[in-house]
């Protein structure tokens, strides 16, 4: 049952006045074929373009890699402290492919090093090593991947190596599950993401390089994540910024070029931020409305908001296209105990959903004894 909101709708209106509708275009050329921009603050989409196609991750793969090393970390199975012994099979297998740390045979890094090596210069032995060096297997690394893919509900998500090497499309994901991804190590594991991501440059033995993420350092507030690039895939980035205790997270994928990626990604996160006005409409513990009630000792039950009504939007249009509506599957079955979430607000323009955010019930509503389950089918007949 989805019930409109009308009340809401003009207290939003009178909180907000002359308040924005949806955006325009966002600043990502055609020739990107998967773009996505989610203010993590409120879960908004705030601009997509083909999130749930598939493709080839590429690199980006490796933010999965430093996730499953972090939760390992957290839990206590893995030390930063511990050191690693190379060995030549690896170095055999990885030194000199792709993107690489230049790790070689009997040389002792430690975690910490390993994952410095794969946040910032992408390195591909790194990754290798950090899957033995945790599991002690490649197959038991890639379970634990997939097993952490499953449970952020990356639904379409596959790793088949640690690092993104071409793998003959056992690897692919969508911008969609990227971003479960990069909500998951940022807001699990601030501190280890705020020490390995955003750096820009990293030192092992004496070779030098430069971290290629196209916007830490240029965009105000950008730490990360990882960029990604094969012949198979184009050139991908899964990026963050935050400003102000607001955390947005952007993938681009599939460009043609280098530069083109980076131009875009810069314009992209930078448009997050400034191309919108964002403001609480409705503050938590808000009364919104009521739902039905079935086999309840009340025929209706209030619903409050179970959190602040924020929302981002662009600063040049009207509200003219707004419509706030109260969802759900109702009538909601007694009995209801007070908080319990029961509904959902949404805000739409158009016909784009622009937010949902949960509603619970205001009070506790009891089963209905007999003499009031006759009462309430007599008020169903008769209206």
């Amino acid at each position: 049952m989805k019930h409109k909101a009308a009340m809401v709708l003009a207290a939003a209106a009178l909180i907000w006045p002359g308040a924005p509708a949806i955006p325009a275009d966002a600043p990502v050329p055609d020739e990107i074929p998967v773009a996505l921009l989610v203010d993590l603050s409120s879960g908004q989409v705030l601009y997509e373009r083909e999130a749930d196609r598939r493709f080839v991750p590429a690199s980006v793969t490796k933010v999965m890699t430093a996730y499953t090393a972090f939760k390992l970390v957290d839990e206590g199975a893995l030390r930063l402290d511990m050191p690693y012994l190379y060995s030549a099979q690896l170095e055999d297998e990885w030194y000199g492919e792709g993107s690489n740390m230049f790790l070689r045979a009997g040389e002792r890094p430690t975690i910490a090093q390993l994952l410095l090596g794969i946040t910032t210069v992408s390195g591909n032995d790194a990754s290798a090593a950090i899957a033995m060096a945790s599991t002690g297997s490649l197959d038991e690394w890639l379970a634990l991947m997939n097993a952490n893919a499953r449970e952020l509900g990356m639904r379409d998500t596959h790793f088949g190596s640690p690092n993104g090497y071409p793998d003959g499309g056992q690897t692919y994901t969508t911008a969609n599950d990227l971003t479960l991804l990069g909500e998951a190590i940022t807001q699990r594991y601030p501190d280890l993401y705020r020490s390995f991501f955003g750096h820009r440059g990293f030192r092992w033995r004496n070779i030098a390089q430069d971290n290629h993420d196209p916007v830490t350092g240029r965009v105000e507030g950008a730490d990360g994540m990882k960029t990604g690039y094969t012949n198979e895939a184009g050139f991908t980035f899964l990026g963050s910024a935050e400003r102000d205790g607001r955390r947005i997270i952007m993938v681009l994928a599939g460009a043609p070029a280098e530069r083109l990626r980076d131009e875009a990604s810069r314009e992209f996160l930078e448009w997050g931020f400034t191309g919108f006005v964002r403001r609480t409409l409705l503050e938590e513990g808000a009364a919104v409305g009521m739902a039905q009630v079935q086999d309840g000792a009340s025929r209706q039950v209030g619903l409050r908001l179970a959190e602040d009504f924020t929302v981002a939007l662009p600063q040049d249009a009207d509200a003219r296209q707004w419509e706030v509506e109260i969802i759900y599957r109702g009538p909601v079955p007694a009995p209801i105990t007070a908080g319990d979430t029961v509904a959902r607000l949404r805000l739409s323009i158009g016909e784009e959903t622009v937010l949902e955010t949960p509603l619970e019930a205001t009070e506790d509503i009891a089963r209905a004894n007999p003499l009031q389950r006759i009462t309430n089918a007599f008020s169903r007949w008769f209206g």
